[in-house]
């Protein structure tokens, strides 16, 4: 029997207090009926003796309390799953917003998902193709890792994202493949734009897709990424798929939390943002990994946005004490025209080892990508002495690595969104790059990978 009560006490913005509760659990569903049959949804933020903190799903504008009606229905938010979501649009509720049919569900699942037992973790050690060659070559993503793309406001993390959840693959077993995309908080536009560009290169047949608007209420903005989540450990682990990630912006999110937060009247922490921002992202970012025993697994994308471009800003930096490394987007690189602008000195897969070298990548992928970081990183240095010393001040090397970080960003760095560049093509890309250094520099590679892939029609 559903519990329904005449008691709501107040409304401040989107939270409501309910009086005279009992047997109300936290997180549970609630609906307001008003006096007009009009329903509103909300959840239980929090209990405190016989009081019920409702926070509403919808505006409260316009909501009578006094002829208005709580009923409490005894279960939290769960959403619909069935292997048909994939190919559909949903909004932040995991309601369609394609004009296509209601979801038959095969089962219905809590959004919050349930813990997975540290023990039954597998380790991440599969190669994840993107064909990007700043991720695949240099901070390789693996399956069932969490690599987050830090980006700055106005750069193309859109482009990117749309890119990644096209080209991914898990090289050999094309079919398994899925992408679940959460897009949170952005304008029509964005959203036109992402749902138009699965739709013509036809990436939409793989791809669960839920759009939370700009204007749409903070509390679905909270639930969007659990929406896709939920969606994502069904398809991984009842039906097998090597599920991707992809969510977009965590920094709409972080904003929501402390909106609501705020309206709560809490304790603010780091920049009015609440101190269980840390174990909020937590409980989203540790739901992706593998389980022994399961064929599929579940691996993130999360894409913020930092503010002012600060990494130390408090979403980018808890964010990097929960993933496993980061991929940094460069306004530098933007202004010169590389796209995409990955940043890839500062940026980082912790895991990246565990998926690459012989029978996953190749055996030379390693060497070589030790060798183009560090023959990058003392390029941009000779370019950076050069500009203020004038180029007569370096020497006859050195000309030749500044030569090879040009290259470098044009070349490899610089493939636009459109170019799908398979893990031999990036291997033979840096191979050929590193062609314009002395033979004598390639002091990380072995001999006999000089041997085998370096091109011997220029050799000198």
């Amino acid at each position: 029997m559903l519990k329904e009560y005449r008691t709501i006490h107040e409304v401040v913005g989107p939270l409501m207090l309910v009086r005279g509760v009992s047997g109300v659990k936290y997180d549970e569903l609630v609906e307001i009926e008003q006096e007009n049959g009009e329903i509103r949804r909300g959840k239980v933020l929090e209990i405190n003796e016989d009081k019920a903190l409702v926070q509403l799903f919808e505006s409260s504008q316009g909501l009578r309390i006094a002829t208005s009606k709580a009923r409490f229905l005894g279960k939290s938010i769960e959403l619909s799953v069935s292997y048909d979501m994939l190919g559909r649009v949903f909004d932040g509720m995991g309601d369609p917003m394609d004009n296509g049919p209601a979801i038959i569900p095969e089962k219905r699942m809590d959004i919050n998902g349930s813990p997975i037992n540290p023990a039954a973790r597998d380790y991440p050690e599969e190669f994840i193709q993107t064909g990007i060659s700043a991720i695949d070559g240099l901070n390789t993503l693996v399956r069932g890792q969490k690599l987050p793309v830090f980006s700055g406001s106005g750069l193309p993390h859109a482009q990117l994202a749309a890119q990644i959840a096209r080209q991914s693959k898990v090289l050999g077993s094309d079919s398994n493949f899925a992408v679940v995309f959460a897009a949170v908080g952005i304008t029509f536009e964005e959203a036109d734009y992402f749902i138009s560009d699965f739709k013509k290169t036809g990436a939409i047949d793989r791809t669960v897709l839920f759009i939370n608007l700009a204007d749409d209420p903070a509390i679905e903005r909270i639930s969007t990424p659990r929406m896709a989540l939920t969606a994502a450990e069904y398809l991984a682990y009842e039906k097998g798929l090597h599920v991707l990630v992809i969510i977009t912006d965590i920094t709409n999110y972080a904003e929501a939390l402390r909106e609501v937060s705020a309206a709560r009247k809490e304790v603010p922490g780091r920049r009015g943002y609440p101190g269980y921002l840390y174990t909020d992202l937590a409980t989203m970012y540790e739901r992706a990994g593998r389980i022994k025993g399961k064929e599929g697994s579940v691996t993130q994308i999360p894409i913020l946005t930092m503010p002012e471009d600060d990494k130390t800003h408090p979403i980018p930096d808890l964010t990097g004490y929960i993933t496993e490394g980061q991929i940094i987007l460069s306004r530098e690189l933007y202004r010169k025209g590389i796209t995409p602008p990955v940043d890839v000195l500062p940026s980082l897969s912790r895991l990246k080892d565990k998926g690459i070298g012989a029978g996953k990548t190749r055996e030379d992928h390693a060497d070589s990508m030790n060798q183009l970081f560090a023959a990058y990183a003392r390029g941009k240095d000779a370019k950076e002495l050069s500009v203020i010393l004038g180029e007569a001040a370096l020497s006859d090397v050195d000309k030749l690595y500044a030569k090879f970080a040009d290259a470098f960003e044009k070349q490899y760095v610089s493939q636009g969104y459109e170019t799908n560049r398979s893990i031999e093509e990036t291997l033979a890309l840096g191979w050929k790059l590193l062609k314009i250094l002395p033979r004598t520099e390639l002091k990380r590679i072995k001999d006999e990978y000089i041997d085998k892939y370096l091109p011997a029609d220029e050799e000198a």
